[in-house]
This record gives C-alpha cells, structure tokens and sequence, in this order.
C-alpha cells in the first residue's frame, strides 16, 4: 500500500512538473513569436534593397495558406495519423456544415484587414511604440467582451483599462528631443502608422471576441476553425492583392522582393494564432501578461540598440511601465469567492 502512495505521488509530482514546463515553454514561444515577427516585420518593411520591395498584401495570403497546411497538419495528427479520418473530418465539419463555415467569414475578413494593417503600422512606426500601443486591443476586446458575451469586469480590469490609455496616451506623447525637421517630416507617416495600429486595435478586439462566441456556440476543433478562417483569409487576401497591388503583380509577380527576411516574417505571422492557442491551452492570464511586457522590453532594447530607429525618453518610460502594470492588472485574479467574471 504504502509503494503504490509512493508511486501516485510520484506520477503526480511528473504531471506536475511536465504542466509547469509546457506552461513555461509556450510562454517563451509566445515572446520569441512576438517581438521576432515585430522586429522582423519593421526591419523588412524599412531595409532598403535594389529591386521592388515584397508586396505586404501577398505575405498575408501565403501566410493564411501556411497557417491552413499547418492546421490540416495538426488535425490530421488529432485523427491518429489517418489520411482517411482527416478526409472524413474535413469533409463533416467543414464541406457538410456550410451555414457554421460562413459564419467565419466575418471575423476572417476582419483578421485580414488587421493583418494588412499591422504591415502599414510597421512601415511608419517603430517596433517599440507599435508594441506598446497595440497594447490598447486589451481595451477594444474588453468593451467587445461586455457588449457581445455580456462577461462582468471587475474592479481590477476596469482600473487596468484606465491605466492603459494613460499609458498609451504617454507613450504617443510627442517628443522634444527630436529636431523639429524630422518631426515635420515624419508626422504624416506617424499618424498614419498611429491610425493604421488603432484600426486594428478595434478590429482585433471584435474579430477576436465574435470568434470567441462562435468557439462557445460549436464543439468543433479549434484548429477546424482555424482552417475555415484561412480559407475565408485567402480569398479576401487575394481580393486584396488584386484590386491594390494587381498592376505590380502582373508586372513584376506575386512573389516580387522576396528574400529569406520576407518569408520568416510570413512564417512566424503564419504560426502567431497557433502559439496563442497553445498559451491559451497551457498557461494563464498573469503569465501572458509576463509574455507581453518581456516582449515589450525585448523590442525597445533592439529597436535602439539593433535598428537604431527609435530613442527612448523618460515620458515613453513612464508609459511603458503604466502599459506593463495595466496588462499584469487586467489578468489579476483575487481569490475570494463572488467575483465578477474576468473577461
């Protein structure tokens, strides 16, 4: 009796420690996924090569198409390796149900304007004032959260939702330090970086609470939703492609201007929703909170230290910090009982 204790205890100190190292292994995934694709992205976007550069409405349809081969991968892992129980799978949830695959049409129309947009972001902000104000889809999917599910904010949430706009707000504080030429030259391309990240803020927020809704009204797989979104994505991605860039693409191709560069921006875009599911599945909010502030810091240090196109000031600092605190606030769960359901 007292060897088989020993042994259940055993295994459950393993399961234990397994949980913690899945859970700590997808948090680093998640900081390297996002301040690699930030820093990647911006670095693209402002190298200066001979020849066309690569068309950003391109890169969100192939990295759609990349993110459906690596869903069909995954399912097809779930259906025991079996090309004929993927085909059934497929063929059940998706072709057979085409009134709940339309219902992704929506918010994947949504993703790809905000995938389009994050580029233009990235063209005219640096790395690390986009990180810190993308940081306002925190606020967008709240406000979604208690108008859409009707989910209850807490006192906590409410205050970290304050704290952040004060945060982003410093953060977009003009700077004195800067000559007033450069100001005068690159205000244009700041607010319209600054406009192209808000956008998507919004969007992210609605796309990613209707998503939500839909995931709770249906037991299909995530990663069958994901596939249903790629396809959504592909078609307006190319609907995209053709009516914005079809003169450069019959001219020069689809594939113009890339390099190595192009398709580890595509690449690690592709896998950004997969290493948010994994995170969802394995760790908590407080620990993707850690994830977004470690990335925050990570891309102020490169983005000085690396791509010397940024200069941080003690009033970014100061809104940084608010920033971080607000997202460490916003996943904070007080213990006792009757609490207000965290959204």
């Amino acid at each position: 009796m007292e060897e088989n204790g020993q042994k259940i205890a055993t295994e459950a100190n393993e399961d234990k420690t397994m949980s913690t190292n899945l859970k700590y292994l997808s948090l680093g995934i998640l900081v390297f996924q996002t301040t690699s694709l930030v820093l990647t992205m911006r670095y693209s976007r402002t190298l200066k090569e001979e020849g066309p550069r690569y068309l950003s409405s391109t890169a969100v349809v192939v990295a759609e198409l990349l993110k459906i081969m690596a869903c069909i991968l995954l399912v097809y892992k779930d259906s025991k390796c079996s090309l004929r129980a993927l085909n059934r799978i497929l063929h059940d949830e998706i072709l057979n149900k085409p009134m709940e695959t339309l219902k992704l049409a929506i918010p994947s129309g949504i993703y790809t304007l905000q995938n389009n947009l994050l580029y233009v972001a990235l063209s005219n902000l640096d790395a690390a004032t986009y990180q810190v104000t993308y940081q306002l889809k925190i606020l967008t999917t709240a406000l979604f959260s208690v108008s859409m599910l009707s989910k209850k904010l807490g006192v906590y949430q409410w205050l970290s939702l304050v704290i952040l706009m004060t945060g982003v707000a410093f953060v977009q504080w003009p700077s004195d330090s800067q000559e007033l030429d450069s100001k005068e030259l690159s205000a244009g391309s700041q607010f319209v970086g600054l406009m192209a990240v808000l956008t998507a803020c919004f969007s992210s927020g609605f796309a990613g609470v209707y998503f939500e809704k839909i995931l709770k009204e249906t037991k299909q797989s995530v990663w069958i939703r994901n596939i249903q979104l790629g396809f959504f994505g592909s078609i307006f991605g190319l609907m995209g492609v053709y009516i914005y860039d079809g003169e450069l693409v019959s001219k020069n191709g689809f594939f113009q201007g890339y390099n190595r560069l192009t398709w580890i921006v595509v690449i690690l875009q592709a896998l950004g929703g997969l290493v948010i599911a994994a995170v969802i599945k394995y760790a908590d909010n407080i620990l993707k909170g850690f994830a977004t502030s470690l990335s925050i810091i990570l891309s102020t240090l490169i983005s000085y230290f690396w791509l010397q196109d940024f200069v941080p000031t003690s009033v970014f600092f100061l809104g940084a910090i608010l920033v971080i605190t607000a997202t460490f606030l916003y996943g904070y769960d007080p213990k006792p009982t009757g609490n207000p359901t965290k959204a």
